[in-house]
């Protein structure tokens, strides 16, 4: 932020409070243009009242002049021809540098067709690197622009997605997060389970899990790449997670602090990219932040602080977010409650600043640097009682886990037997009934016919318990062709036979169920290179099925192919998990580890501006 920015901005609250029209008289005229000696005036009024140095005071009235100007000429253009103008900023996060160019385009044509207006303007090879972001979102090439929402004057932010620069092709990377991230949620071997921060797993329907899981693992990609401090990266995943995030239900929402926290990163990378032509976005979303952290932390904080005392990591996020709606305060020359919130964040970021040697003593004691700073910021800077704590953190999360390893089983089985959405059942909610005395079979049954409501289904249960029994599928005995060709496939009998019951001698459902319940990658491997081996020998013996056995399994042929298809996706699932991973801390709590460098840095510099 420069001297000349804090100077538009006070001409420009100026201006709005007396109501002043730079392009009407006796500042402008259709005949004569801008009327220098009104502005000369205007410029030292305003040079005497702001404490501002005359000549800048003419300059910046002169742009704003210009730009009012602009606006009005692609108003009428607009009307005149239906092509709108658009004030593309585009920000180039290494070098530093922001250029400004105009594009005009009709509103009914494709996001696609923008793209190429840019790509042309900016002399790019392929239209598809350059990503368009109008009110924090993506713009989509493949809608209108009208049906996306925007409108003639609008500002966009771009980034070009360059294949062939020397940073690593940033389009190819993101294509490749986008579908490392996909393959491992779709994997059914379930490499991703959501926790929430005590480690207890959090069990959601299919499509709002597969969604938020996924949002999810783009902002984990998009955290690394901000503390490389690559924001272009950072924000694209941010607004990709934004949409993910956008098909949960709105009451899930609100109770995750995940929503909260992408909010905020991506006001972040706006301030890093500083970009301001974004602020309405960036007010929205600190709002949705800060209602988000009340419901969680209670007013003012008070339950946070109450449960973990003021020294609680989360404060770096309060910190984060006090000084960001502290700069689109000054933005919007609120100056005073700018002021306010600096000082608010100032505060915080004294109190969680830690002291470097302690920091190193706790490294050179084995510990990870961000679960080190953690500790101490939670412990006051006590170095004996921060390693008690990163002690006694990691037990905690073991127990977590261990106490909840059979709803994790349970949630695996089920998710293995749903076919749809509606025979999804919450593998808490059945523990909560066996625990009652119910049996697991009729209390799933239960579950899925009232929508997982546990009220409901013990109502149904002491209430129509005999016709829940009566509903329940018929076990079926194996079917002896079907169970050999698994185990010809090199499954073991066991598990062979407990696929088969579960799937209703369904071969497919059953195949599905087995490559579900492998549990690494080495055993998919072995899978792929047996069925491999089978395939060039011919394929699997079937004699004496019956005709819909033959229908469900046959050809043997396909049922070769399905199966080493299916293993080939989960070992690529295996894969791309490790991809993932491999710039991605272990520190459970990463989220909250931040150093507050930058955070400082910003706090001086605005507290700066509004001293002047």
């Amino acid at each position: 932020m420069s001297q000349i920015d804090n100077i538009f901005n006070q001409v420009r609250a100026r201006l709005q409070t007396q109501g002043i029209k730079l392009w009407e008289e006796p500042y402008y005229s259709d005949g004569l243009g801008s009327i220098e000696a009104s502005i000369e005036r205007l410029a030292e009024e305003y040079s005497v009242d702001l404490g501002i140095d005359a000549s800048r005071c003419k300059y910046v009235i002169i742009e704003l002049q210009d730009n009012a100007l602009r606006k009005l000429a692609a108003r009428r253009e607009f009307t005149e021809t239906g092509l709108a103008t658009f004030r593309v900023r585009r920000v180039d996060n290494r070098n530093g540098t922001t250029s400004i160019l105009d594009i005009k385009c009709d509103l009914n044509e494709l996001g696609s067709k923008l793209q190429q207006l840019i790509a042309a303007k900016l002399e790019l090879g392929e239209a598809d690197e350059v990503k368009c972001i109008a009110a924090g979102h993506i713009i989509s090439p493949n809608a209108t622009l009208t049906a996306q929402q925007l409108k003639n004057n609008q500002q966009l932010i771009v980034i070009i997605c360059r294949r062939d620069d020397q940073n690593g092709a940033l389009h190819d990377r993101i294509a490749k997060i986008k579908a490392d991230v996909e393959a491992v949620v779709a994997s059914q071997s379930q490499l991703m389970e959501m926790e929430d921060q005590d480690g207890n797993p959090v069990f959601l329907p299919p499509n709002e899990n597969r969604a938020l899981l996924t949002g999810l693992g783009y902002c984990e990609k998009a955290r690394a790449a901000m503390q490389r401090e690559d924001y272009e990266e950072a924000l694209l995943l941010l607004l990709e997670a934004d949409e993910q995030f956008s098909a949960c239900d709105s009451k899930l929402l609100e109770s995750v602090d995940n929503y909260a926290l992408l909010n905020l990163d991506i006001v972040w990378c706006y301030m890093c990219l500083k970009n301001v032509s974004q602020l309405p976005d960036a007010d929205r979303r600190l709002s949705i932040c800060e209602r988000s952290f009340k419901r969680s932390y209670g007013e003012n904080y008070s339950r946070l602080y109450a449960l973990k005392g003021r020294g609680c990591p989360e404060r770096a996020l309060i910190m984060r977010l006090q000084l960001l709606q502290g700069i689109v305060l000054y933005h919007q020359n609120q100056r005073d409650a700018a002021y306010e919130r600096l000082e608010a964040a100032g505060i915080v970021l004294s109190e969680l600043k830690v002291n470097d040697e302690q920091l190193l003593l706790l490294v050179e004691m084995g510990f990870e640097v961000s679960e080190a700073r953690l500790a101490l910021r939670s412990c006051s800077g006590d170095v004996e009682r921060a390693v008690q704590y990163i002690q006694q953190r990691k037990q905690q999360l073991l127990d977590a886990r261990k106490q909840s390893k059979e709803e994790r089983a349970m949630h695996r089985r089920y998710a293995k037997q749903a076919t749809q959405e509606s025979d999804w059942v919450n593998p808490r909610s059945v523990c909560t009934l066996t625990e009652m005395g119910f049996e697991r079979r009729l209390a799933a049954a239960a579950l899925r016919r009232t929508e997982n409501d546990v009220a409901r289904a013990v109502e149904l249960l002491q209430t129509n318990s005999a016709e829940l029994r009566d509903s329940l599928p018929e076990s079926q005995s194996v079917d002896a062709v079907l169970l050999a060709a698994l185990l010809q496939l090199g499954f073991k009998e066991p598990a062979a036979r407990a696929a088969l019951e579960s799937a209703e001698n369904k071969l497919e459902r059953a195949t599905d169920f087995l490559l579900k319940a492998i549990q690494s990658e080495e055993e998919l491997l072995q899978t792929v290179e047996r069925v491999t081996e089978l395939a060039k020998r011919g394929a699997i013996e079937l004699n004496g099925a019956s005709t819909s056995q033959a229908a469900e399994g046959a050809p043997s042929r396909f049922l070769i192919d399905a199966v080493l298809q299916k293993a080939k996706a989960e070992v690529e699932a295996y894969q791309a998990f490790k991809r993932l991973n491999a710039d991605l801390t272990n520190t459970d709590q990463d989220y909250l580890d931040l150093p507050l460098l930058q955070e400082e840095q910003l706090l001086a510099e605005y507290r700066n501006l509004l001293e002047q």
